[in-house]
């Protein structure tokens, strides 16, 4: 760090030798460019904004049924894509500028400057551009925007018929493309499942696992009531040939044969238990005395039914005349009907689900053809009516872009006729160029020391040199040479504040002359 300023005093002490030069460059160049800045033209700049209101109601209204494109993005890439040969050349007949030029290299050089000199600036959301134009004459300024604000308009007022058409032949053919191909999909999806219809089953589709799943559940349901049947015929054919008894009306206590009179006094005897057992436990007198009275009473019913039976009378005398023996003949009848029926559908699913089986290399490939079928034929079915709907969109779009347009132009400041000029801003030019100014004669201080660079001290003689120095002479400032060296440096100080004073008086009259 100690070197660095070091050799920066260094630099310093020899730009201060030839400070002289870098005042006279000060200010040779500040007059310089005081000159250039005062003589150079004034240019007049017109200015108009334009609102683009792109807020309709009809289009939230028909939001869903029409393609709307994005309006804010519309405008803003035409106040972007505005400024183009084609028409710059427009604008230049609007203006009547073509009446100022007489060579084509007058007229690419108008048209070069225009395009340099048009600006459109946007605020983004807000839809509002501002149109400006700067020229030598404020009148032909303001013609050309005039001319541009006009050119704006028309530009976004413009149908967009031509391209609306082309999308819609380009839509259309589309849709007669994919009528055709959803035609010659339809046909091949009928011509397979008219082949493959055995394969396929009633439903046409369906893939190999779930149909012998669904095959092999039948059966199975099939097979369980198939003996379910069986068992309800065999048991009644063993209730018909007496290996069991014949059921009769269901009674109360239980036996297969009603005795009313005996059955009525059991049926009260047991309702006379149930109350006393809610009373009493079981070792209670009355409990143990109407148990034994109910138990007599069923051996006497049984004693009664053993003695009608070998009587031979009544309803134990012929079961053919039985109506509950007819009854159980007709049942069986039923029950060995629906045996054979559920017999024949057991064969049937069996002989379904051996063909599955034998199929089972063959119906595989018939299904992933199946579904590349119906995978081609949904795809074109559903680009088909994408396309339909599209075009209707479209439809809709265009008859509402006819009502509505691109959007509402307002012209919020017309184009203005400047009185003043707005370049160049000689004040700020002044400023700048009187720093350049200062920054050359720095520069030419620095390039003069460094062409004709001395020594401040031995140590950066021997630096430089590579040579012992053996010893320094100082120099004995008297009184004389001191008060020279004050002088000199009160000039230098005044030079620059001169400088600093004309810079400022400069700067204030051309503002005044500006203004």
């Amino acid at each position: 760090m100690e070197d660095l300023v070091r050799q920066g005093v260094g630099i310093l002490r020899g730009m201060w030798r030839f400070r002289w030069w870098g005042l006279a460059l000060t200010w040779v160049a500040g007059a310089l460019a005081a000159v250039v800045i005062y003589t150079m033209p004034d240019r007049y700049e017109s200015t108009a904004r334009v609102y683009v209101d792109t807020q309709s109601v009809l289009r939230p209204l028909m939001s869903g049924l029409a393609v709307q494109p994005n309006l804010d993005q519309q405008i803003a890439i035409l106040g972007r894509t505005l400024i183009t040969r084609p028409n710059v050349e427009k604008l230049i007949n609007m203006a009547d500028l073509n009446l100022e030029v007489n060579t084509p290299a007058q007229r690419e050089r108008l048209i070069a400057d225009l395009m340099d000199g048009l600006r459109i600036g946007g605020t983004g959301r807000d839809n509002l551009f501002t149109l400006a134009y700067q020229d030598g004459d404020p009148q032909r300024a303001q013609r050309v925007v005039q001319a541009l604000m006009s050119l704006f308009v028309e530009s976004g007022l413009i149908s967009k018929r031509q391209d609306t058409d082309a999308a819609r032949r380009f839509i259309e053919e589309q849709i007669r493309s994919y009528e055709e191909k959803l035609s010659a999909a339809e046909n091949r999806l009928k011509d397979f499942r008219l082949r493959n219809m055995g394969l396929l089953g009633a439903g046409g589709g369906g893939d190999y696992v779930s149909q012998l799943g669904g095959v092999h559940a039948q059966l199975e349901q099939a097979r369980l009531e198939l003996r379910e049947a069986i068992n309800s015929r065999d048991s009644l054919q063993r209730q018909l040939q007496g290996e069991e008894p014949v059921l009769l009306p269901q009674t109360p206590n239980g036996s297969g044969v009603s005795i009313p009179e005996i059955d009525g006094r059991i049926d009260a005897m047991r309702k006379t238990l149930d109350s006393l057992l809610q009373r009493y436990t079981e070792e209670h007198p009355d409990v143990i005395g109407t148990r034994r009275v109910i138990e007599d009473l069923e051996a006497q019913k049984v004693k009664e039914i053993e003695l009608r039976r070998q009587s031979g009378g009544g309803q134990f005398g012929s079961l053919n005349a039985n109506p509950v023996y007819q009854q159980l003949r007709l049942v069986l009848s039923e029950t060995e009907a629906r045996v054979a029926s559920l017999q024949a559908r057991v064969s049937e699913y069996e002989g379904r689900l051996a063909d599955l089986r034998a199929s089972v290399e063959l119906l595989p490939k018939i299904e992933a053809e199946m579904a590349q079928l119906n995978r081609d034929y949904e795809v074109h079915k559903r680009n088909y009516e994408t396309l339909v709907q599209r075009r209707e969109s479209a439809n809709i779009s265009v008859e509402m872009d006819a009502q509505s347009g691109i959007g509402e132009f307002r012209v919020i400041d017309p184009p203005s006729l400047p009185t003043k000029p707005a370049a160049p801003n000689r004040t700020l030019l002044m400023l700048f160029a009187s720093l350049a100014a200062l920054g050359a004669g720095a520069a030419l201080t620095f390039l003069i020391s460094q062409l004709r660079p001395t020594f401040a001290d031995g140590r950066t003689l021997r630096e430089v040199t590579g040579v012992p120095v053996l010893g320094a002479v100082s120099m004995l400032h008297d009184r004389q040479r001191e008060t020279s060296e004050r002088r000199g440096r009160y000039a230098f100080a005044g030079g620059l504040a001169g400088y600093a004073s004309a810079v400022a008086v400069v700067t204030v009259a051309l503002n005044m002359l500006q203004g």
